[in-house]
């Protein structure tokens, strides 16, 4: 038997289930990307690109930032970025998923527990895996049966910190977090609130400093903020007191051991936040786009919209949501197939992102696609 049979028959299992992953270039009217604020591909950064090349920002660090990797550039972002979150200290990584790696294998110690929503981003479920803590998950943006779960870890004689973890806005759902009865919760508890900002961040809060906005700061607080979505580069923050800044410095591997980020990226970054302080109006327009989408598509069939730039449309079986999604790209939309083990089983579905990439006649066009689609006038490939 081959040495690799057994990786075909899983791809193959996959594949049988509709569930096979595949790389797909970018085509059609982007209704797919988290290029919530089009800065990814914008004159202004491309400018402190080209400005932070002149000026002789290198281009690869060349080493971790404990080595000879560390470089101005990656402290004036972090500076800025503390100064803009309202953060004690801030700290750089490559990537949210490593930053989650990193916050979640390395805070909570030994005798904590960490529960979190049940539907938080797999990079926090890695990190607990690779954690010292107990852990345990609570129904979706449910405060109370968070409570439930520190109660009983207490009962059992739990006796260090406990930790919650959540999403601000939900990747998948487009639904918001009850912030403040989590913060108010990890107060109670003498505990730490762990909130990660990555689709809120530059979208919501004061010029675009997300939900938890009111509760940076705060000595039981971290939080996470990515650089990929609506900043349009890349990389991570971790927000949180001085004292677990340094602690990370010092024993997240995540952070140790790997190659710092580009200069030239924490460059990009800083010109990414100033763009959120001085153009309110992509905010405004993005808010525009959203409530127009909600009117336009808010009732289809499947479709759950929760007042933010992610609009689900769920259709149920996985095969269905691949064959609508083919169905769109081939009248040019771009809008993916999201299925299980991302969604919960029997809740494939359609993440329609919304993006200022996209105009409101771009819109329009979809839902009459889709609607057509619905009716059966046209039918979807197979």
């Amino acid at each position: 038997m081959s040495r690799l049979a057994a990786y075909a028959a899983q791809l193959d299992a996959l594949a049988s289930r509709e569930r096979l992953r595949e790389r797909r270039s970018a085509a059609g009217v982007d209704f797919t990307s988290n290029d919530y604020l089009a800065l990814a591909a914008s004159a202004r950064l491309r400018a402190a690109v080209a400005d932070a090349l002149e000026r002789g920002v290198p281009v690869g660090a060349g080493g971790s930032r404990l080595l000879r990797g560390n470089h101005p550039e990656h402290e004036r972002l972090e500076a800025e970025a503390a100064a803009f979150f309202g953060a004690e200290r801030s700290l750089l990584f490559g990537s949210g998923y490593a930053a989650n790696l990193a916050v979640f294998a390395t805070l909570p110690q030994r005798d904590d527990l960490v529960v979190h929503d049940e539907r938080v981003h797999a990079s926090v479920h890695d990190g607990l895996r690779l954690g010292r803590a107990e852990r345990a998950a609570f129904r979706h943006n449910d405060p109370g049966d968070a409570q439930r779960a520190i109660e009983q870890w207490r009962a059992r004689g739990g006796r260090g910190r406990a930790w919650i973890a959540v999403e601000s806005l939900y990747s998948m759902d487009g639904d918001r977090a009850p912030l403040d009865e989590f913060a108010a919760l990890a107060d109670a508890r003498d505990g730490f609130l762990v909130v990660d900002e990555a689709h809120a961040t530059g979208v919501f809060g004061p010029d675009g400093r997300g939900l938890a906005s009111g509760l940076e700061g705060r000595e039981n607080v971290i939080a996470l903020h990515t650089g990929g979505k609506a900043l349009g580069v890349g990389g991570a923050w971790v927000n949180a007191p001085r004292l677990l800044v340094e602690f990370l410095v010092n024993r997240a591997r995540p952070f140790v051991f790997a190659t710092a980020p580009p200069p030239i990226l924490a460059a990009a970054l800083r010109e990414s936040l100033a763009i959120l302080r001085q153009e309110p109006q992509r905010r405004e327009r993005l808010r525009a786009l959203v409530a127009h989408a909600e009117a336009r598509l808010g009732g289809l069939p499947g479709a759950a919209p929760a007042g933010t730039q992610i609009l689900p449309l769920v259709v149920g079986a996985d095969g269905a949501a691949v064959r609508l999604a083919s169905a769109l790209s081939e009248r040019g939309f771009d809008v993916r197939a999201i299925r299980p083990p991302t969604v919960p089983e029997g809740t494939a579905r359609l993440r329609i992102s919304l993006n200022l990439n996209v105009t409101a006649p771009d819109v329009d066009a979809l839902a009459a696609a889709l609607r057509e689609l619905e009716s059966g006038r046209v039918a979807a490939p197979r």
